[in-house]
């Protein structure tokens, strides 16, 4: 793999994305009367149950479009994602949908707790030219999976639309995007939505076209780094292409660009939530076999027998903020166990990882599992583990009984530098390395592709 400096990302030569307005497809207020009971959270993460609670809150909630249901009597002429289409269909000739008059872009704030602390993460929806990941510069950090690819390729095709947004990070030390929107906003009423975790989202419709064009022009030279939305993206590249294969892609097409939310890597209300990891079908250890099998790369010391001690793990974790660093819970023996990278533990990470830049292999989820499941426990090809993002899940499921834990990891979130870096370097991060709180809202704005 060639060597590739962060810093020289600049010097490259590649195709700038095009970040451009567009006339969204958005609610009615009139029609459905509250944007609350027609949002979703994006359709990767909703689940048959949130399904069904969105189905009953209201018929014309956007989960209808995004994740309609499946029946037993599907068939190609009528299945989930062709009664999407009709959904579509029938909400914009009934005006429960109506398209913007002019171009706009759309300032997005949401307000929400994390760890005990009120933030506000703002950003701004747009249309962003949907360039294949390796041609351009908007760069990817996650492995994408054709099953995914597949499913949002079908309901693109069907419904010609953006449905969920993309979510983007971009440079900007100064703040000079965000600031030039949010003193056009001022005065403006936003539409507004509250999640039923509390999350309260805002936006505002911005079609002043000297604005827009200040914006463009800001964002023209600036990379664009993929927060969350890789088979989104990748869906609209694949989309773009179709249509030129078939000869109906034009220079001024929308498709050519997919929706987008851009937010300033620097923003304040940027938080990336941990991921924690809890293994399935996987021999039980004790203490003393972890530190037999990773005493000699890592220094082992026991934070406290029984499950609660999960809490006093992390605290450990965040105060030492080293991606080398994590917690073990050992279910054989019910204790928590602080490992620690050691020099001849980073030695042998750049041994097994050594395919992957030395900037991969600091990252901590790449240790837990590349060094430490993978190789020193030797629990390569285990199930996917169980995801959580709260010490206080990982607990609950310890607990609860109805699954059986053999093994579970605290571990630190890869930072926003992190991203960028890797990014540029080219490299895909495990999965599940970031989580970014809180999810992108669905239903606000809609991008039409015809």
């Amino acid at each position: 793999m060639p060597e590739l400096c962060a810093n020289d990302i600049y010097s490259l030569e590649f195709t700038v994305p095009n970040i451009q307005p567009f006339q969204g497809l958005r609610y009615n207020l009139a029609q459905i009367g509250s944007l609350s009971d027609v949002v979703a959270p994006p359709y990767d993460v909703i689940s048959p149950e949130q399904q069904d609670a969105l189905y009953a809150k209201h018929p014309n909630n956007v989960v209808r479009l995004i994740l309609n249901k499946m029946n037993p009597d599907d068939d190609e002429q009528n299945n989930r994602y062709t009664r999407s289409a009709r959904e579509l269909k029938e909400w914009k000739e009934n005006g429960v949908l109506i398209k913007e008059a002019q171009p706009s872009i759309y300032v997005y704030h949401q307000i929400f707790t994390a760890q005990g602390k009120e933030y506000v993460r703002k950003g701004f929806m747009c249309g962003c030219e949907a360039v294949p990941f390796g041609e351009g510069m908007v760069f990817p950090h996650e492995l994408t999976m054709s099953g995914p690819k597949l499913d949002r390729l079908m309901l693109t095709t069907k419904c010609k639309t953006n449905f969920s947004q993309i979510f983007g990070l971009y440079p900007d030390p100064e703040k000079e995007v965000q600031t030039i929107l949010e003193e056009a906003i001022v005065g403006m009423t936003p539409l507004e939505a509250t999640e039923p975790d509390g999350v309260i989202d805002r936006m505002w419709v911005v079609d002043d076209p000297e604005v827009v064009s200040k914006v463009v022009a800001l964002m023209g030279p600036k990379p664009i780094f993929i927060a969350d939305g890789h088979h989104r993206y990748e869906t609209a590249c694949n989309y773009r292409k179709q249509l030129a294969q078939q000869g109906e892609l034009t220079s001024d097409h929308p498709a050519n660009s997919v929706l987008m939310v851009c937010v300033a890597m620097e923003d304040p209300g940027l938080i990336v939530l941990p991921t924690h990891r809890l293994f399935r079908n996987v021999p039980a250890f004790s203490q003393a076999e972890l530190m037999e099998k990773l005493g000699g790369y890592f220094r082992v010391t026991t934070v406290g027998e029984g499950i609660h001690n999960a809490h006093k793990a992390w605290a450990l974790i965040e105060m030492q903020n080293d991606q080398g660093t994590m917690a073990l819970y050992s279910a054989k023996d019910g204790k928590w166990n602080l490992i620690q990278l050691t020099d001849s533990g980073r030695e042998k990470m750049a041994e097994v990882a050594a395919d992957h830049h030395p900037e991969w292999r600091e990252l901590g989820v790449a240790i837990l599992h590349s060094l430490v499941i993978d190789t020193l426990l030797g629990l390569k090809g285990h199930e996917k583990p169980k995801y959580v993002h709260d010490v206080s899940e990982v607990e609950a499921c310890l607990k609860n009984g109805e699954e059986t834990f053999p093994l579970a990891a605290l571990v630190m979130p890869a930072t926003v530098q992190q991203i960028q870096d890797l990014s540029m370097l080219r490299e895909r991060m495990p999965a599940k390395s970031t989580y970014f709180y809180p999810k992108l809202i669905t239903g606000f704005v809609f991008k039409p592709l015809e």
